[in-house]
């Protein structure tokens, strides 16, 4: 029978390496970011299906899921580097009065995360930490198609194609 020791606290394996305080402090950064921006994704979702805009709703939907697996990945990041991932609390979401609106937010939410992510890159290969750097490197490409995806839903928006609540 184990000890009260060893229940209490068991072994755990060693990380794969110590976490520089920098890359720490963008991989947390990144963690408030990508839960804001499933708040925010998941209330644009709830707002557009209230408007009876279901398709609308799908997608901000499908942005929030996209966002959720980012969550994953630097929450995985920081616990190879043997951090706890911090609970993380952002500003009050903004979330538009009408789906141009509601874009407007979101691109403006991603270009900051874009600039966040090319700092953070660019850090990581300096202190050559290659797997927070190869980890910054796939958000930051999966965030610039995110902001195209943006700006092409506004344009279909703009032009009409599709229709938005006032």
């Amino acid at each position: 029978m184990p000890g009260w020791q060893e229940v209490i606290s068991p072994a755990r394996p060693a990380p794969s390496m110590t976490a520089d305080p920098r890359v720490r402090g963008y991989l947390v950064q990144a963690l408030g970011h990508e839960t804001g921006a499933v708040q925010l994704y998941l209330a644009q979702a709830g707002l557009a299906a209230l408007w009876a805009l279901e398709n609308e709703s799908r997608r901000f939907r499908a942005d929030a899921l996209d966002e959720l697996s980012h969550v994953e990945r630097v929450m995985h990041r920081l616990l190879a580097l043997g951090v706890a991932p911090p609970a993380v609390s952002g500003p009050p979401l903004r979330l538009g009065r009408d789906v141009d609106q509601m874009l407007l937010v979101d691109r403006e939410l991603e270009v900051d995360v874009i600039q966040l992510y090319e700092r953070a890159r660019l850090y990581c290969a300096r202190v050559r930490d290659r797997d927070s750097e190869e980890l910054f490197a796939d958000l930051l490409g999966e965030e610039l198609e995110h902001l195209a995806h943006i700006d092409a839903w506004r344009a279909e928006l703009l032009s009409g194609a599709v229709r938005s609540s006032t």
